[in-house]
C-alpha cells in the first residue's frame, strides 16, 4: 500500500490555506495544472525547470513552489506549498 501525504497550499496575501491528501501519484494528478503552467514559463530567463512527473514527495513540493514562482509576474509568487505530515 502506498503511503499517503498531506500538503498545504498557503497564500501570503490573506493567509488562506487548503490541504490536499493522497499518494504522490494522486497529488501529481491534483496539481497537474500548476505544474503545467510553471513548465510553460521555464524557458524564460531566470526560471527553473519543472519536472511534471516527480517521483518523491520532496520533489513534488519543490517543483510546485518553482512552478508558482515561474508563473508569477514578478517571479515571486504569493503562494507556497509545504508538507504537513
Amino acid at each position: 500500500m502506498a503511503k499517503t501525504y498531506v500538503i498545504r497550499s498557503t497564500r501570503h496575501r490573506n493567509g488562506s490555506s487548503f490541504t490536499m491528501e493522497g499518494t504522490v501519484a494522486e497529488l501529481v494528478g491534483k496539481t497537474a495544472y500548476t505544474l503545467e503552467c510553471g513548465a510553460s514559463w521555464q524557458h524564460e530567463k531566470g526560471n527553473k525547470k519543472i519536472n511534471q512527473n516527480p517521483k518523491t514527495i520532496n520533489s513534488l513540493i519543490s517543483n510546485l513552489n518553482n512552478a508558482v514562482n515561474n508563473s508569477a509576474a514578478n517571479g515571486c509568487a504569493d503562494t507556497f506549498y509545504e508538507l504537513v505530515n
